[in-house]
């Protein structure tokens, strides 16, 4: 296959494949219980499941990330898929719960690559980098919210076991294509390891355009967390009482808005960055306030989960044209910082998303995101002014 061919084929493969990899962060989530009645051990115990394998994501995105600027990102990335289709073998067979939760905590742990293609797709076509990037991450997004809908599905049909069996083969599939089709690019990182770390934290203070992103992209995603955790409360409550399938159906949804999002990198690519930055909140602050005035329409929540998903993912998207567009020698690094604060606000926006559903129900839930996006709407004001 010639040079061009492979080139036309690289970013698809790399939103498949980031898509198919990060999916193993999430697949636990909806079947928590089924994987307790197999183990015969208590939900909250089992819990523990997903919890460690967002664990293993975190810190394998602090340890890790960081070598795609200094080792060849190709092999890095194929190396790290083999060894998570290799644990996802051995969760298929495992029947005690302590195995079960080293092996979620190092899942998490080989999902780093996914956030390693990230930063590769901005090198492929600069001209077009808001697009690519764009496109690889809404694959991402994609395997996040699709998670829920193939391991309830398999998991009904064939046992919770079946889930991860089915993602060790598409993890094998997806080594192929990226043995095919991913770039060679270049290393340009000399220093070892130690001073690599040293440099990823160098960067916050460097980069004024890094701290204001990876400030938003925490804002945003915190409101993101704290919604879906929150939602599934709202919907298994009366007036609806619906089941936990039906529930995952609303997940289309969103998948929906991450498609729609890439279109926010084509005007991000066009210089447009601080209007991309007021539109895609504005998207939130609509949804939210849609769903505080009419918290028991299903239309209103199919709309506003389609607005506030196209504002969220546009406003990462955004966030991330601008952070690749500063250092081309530290991409990795960039994402490393970016990210970490992407899922601390993930952890904020959850716990508070949990303490408002507590006090005043999906009112207190709407009413706590707003303040947040609100919060959101400031950073944008004061980094286009200069004065963040």
């Amino acid at each position: 296959m010639s040079i061009k061919n492979k080139e036309k084929y690289a970013i698809p493969v790399m939103a498949f494949t980031a898509g198919t990899i990060v999916a193993n962060v999430y697949y636990s989530q909806p079947i928590l219980k089924n994987i307790a009645e197999t183990l015969n051990e208590p939900e909250t115990v089992v819990g523990k499941v997903a919890m460690l394998a967002q664990i293993g994501y975190g810190v394998g995105m602090f340890f890790l990330l960081p070598l795609g600027d200094k080792v060849n990102r190709k092999n890095l990335i194929i190396t790290i898929a083999f060894i998570q289709m290799i644990i996802l073998l051995l969760m298929t067979n495992t029947e005690h719960l302590s195995s079960l939760l080293v092996l979620s905590f190092l899942v998490g742990v080989c999902s780093t690559p996914a956030q390693i293609i990230l930063p590769m797709a901005a090198l492929l076509n600069k001209d077009n980098r808001g697009k690519s990037v764009g496109i690889v991450f809404s694959g991402i997004l994609c395997g996040i919210l699709g998670s829920r809908l193939i391991s309830g599905t398999l998991t009904d049909l064939w046992g919770w076991q079946s889930v991860f069996a089915l993602s060790a083969i598409m993890i094998a599939l997806s080594i192929v294509l990226m043995w095919f089709f991913l770039p060679n690019a270049p290393i340009k990182f000399k220093g070892n390891y130690f001073k690599l770390l040293q440099s990823t934290l160098c960067l916050v203070k460097e980069y004024k355009t890094l701290r204001q992103a990876a400030l938003l992209g925490s804002f945003t995603f915190g409101i993101f967390c704290s919604f879906w955790t929150t939602l599934t409360f709202h919907l298994s409550d009366a007036p609806f009482n619906y089941t936990p399938s039906m529930i995952g159906m609303f997940a289309i949804v969103a998948i929906g808005g991450a498609l729609v999002a890439p279109y926010f990198g084509k005007l991000a690519d066009g210089g447009k960055i601080f209007q991309n930055l007021f539109l895609t909140i504005s998207l939130i602050i609509v949804s939210l306030v849609a769903m505080l005035i009419f918290p028991h329409s299903i239309l209103v929540l199919i709309i506003a989960i389609f607005l506030l998903d196209i504002g969220v993912q546009a406003t990462q998207i955004t966030n991330f044209t601008r952070i690749y567009a500063l250092n081309e020698e530290a991409h990795s690094r960039l994402n490393t910082v970016y990210m970490t604060a992407y899922f601390v606000g993930a952890g904020i926006g959850t716990f508070f998303g949990l303490i408002s559903w507590n006090i005043g129900g999906w009112t207190g839930s709407l009413t706590q995101m707003l303040i947040w996006s609100f919060l959101a709407m400031g950073v944008v004001v004061l980094s286009k002014k200069g004065k963040l």
